[in-house]
């Protein structure tokens, strides 16, 4: 608005802030001159905010916390499913302003010591049919707010229990152990099968089990189904538990994964196996469908 206060050149109004479009002196032009406006400036009209925008943001982070490993172009095929016309290209956007990130594999768990001998893998060909027939054993990571814990686990392949776990703020061989150690004292596999990562080609995981006199078997290079428990029981437990709450403190993240695995292990029950209880397969020995690799 312009100012009352009469001048007659109006100099002082303009450089107390003032513009006005029908000062009777002054230019716009000499106006912002004056105060060191760039012109354009003057005739900028905000856009209001896109509703569209902000309806489609929510849409996505719903479909991102149902699937929080979908990245933006499964994200957008599902929009697209749901009758939304929007491409790849809006979608990135809008998760990148929301904050929204896939959630993919980080730290490669499952290096190798090339000094490290490798075992053949033994499973293939073989009917499971009882408990302690085969184990499968594996290293996972969780992402929490300041950094990495690792979570190493033993499966039944006949029941899908299991049998113990472990979780440790570094990579070291000395955690695998641990829990190979507190399993065994449940039960005594015929065969243990583990990826090729240093943990398990070590000298001291290998000296464990041939003192047990467990037959060693390794999954082959790129065969990750040779695993395959294993990695599910991982897809499970950061689909229904892991991935639904922030972790800060490693004693909150202890203390929800061992109420997990009390849930999966003694009720949660599996359509592969005729919807029986893990437990009770591995416990009581119950009749269950043969797995064959």
């Amino acid at each position: 608005m312009c100012n009352s206060r009469p001048d007659p050149i109006g100099v002082w109004e303009v450089k107390q802030g003032f513009i006005c479009p029908d000062h009777e002196n002054l230019s716009l032009r000499r106006q912002c001159e004056l105060l060191d406006v760039n012109r354009s400036s003057l005739y900028y009209k905000p856009k209001a905010e896109d509703v569209y925008d902000l309806s489609l943001l929510n849409e996505i982070r719903d479909i991102w916390v149902r699937y929080p490993f979908y990245g933006y172009r499964r994200i957008t095929w599902v929009l697209n499913q749901k009758g939304f016309k929007v491409n790849h290209k809006r979608v990135q956007r809008l998760m990148q302003l929301g904050g929204i990130h896939a959630i993919y594999p980080g730290p490669n768990t499952s290096r190798r010591n090339q000094k490290h001998a490798v075992h053949p893998y033994l499973l293939k060909g073989i009917e499971i049919t009882k408990p302690n027939q085969a184990w499968m054993v594996d290293i996972t990571y969780l992402r929490m707010n300041k950094g990495f814990v690792y979570l190493v686990a033993l499966i039944d392949v006949y029941s899908r229990y299991i049998v113990d776990w472990r979780i440790s703020t570094t990579l070291e061989t000395s955690f695998c152990t641990e829990a190979l150690e507190s399993a065994l004292c449940k039960g005594k596999p015929d065969i243990i099968n583990t990826d090729q990562g240093c943990q398990f080609t070590s000298e001291e995981w290998i000296s464990s089990l041939k003192s047990k006199e467990i037959q060693i078997s390794m999954t082959g290079k790129g065969r990750c189904l040779d695993n395959v428990y294993i990695e599910r029981f991982w897809r499970s437990l950061k689909r229904e538990k892991f991935y639904l709450f922030e972790y800060s403190s490693i004693k909150d993240l202890k203390k929800d994964i061992a109420e997990y695995m009390d849930f999966y292990n003694n009720e949660r029950p599996h359509q592969s196996l005729n919807r029986a209880i893990p437990a009770t397969l591995y416990f009581n020995d119950s009749p269950a469908a043969a797995v064959g690799f």
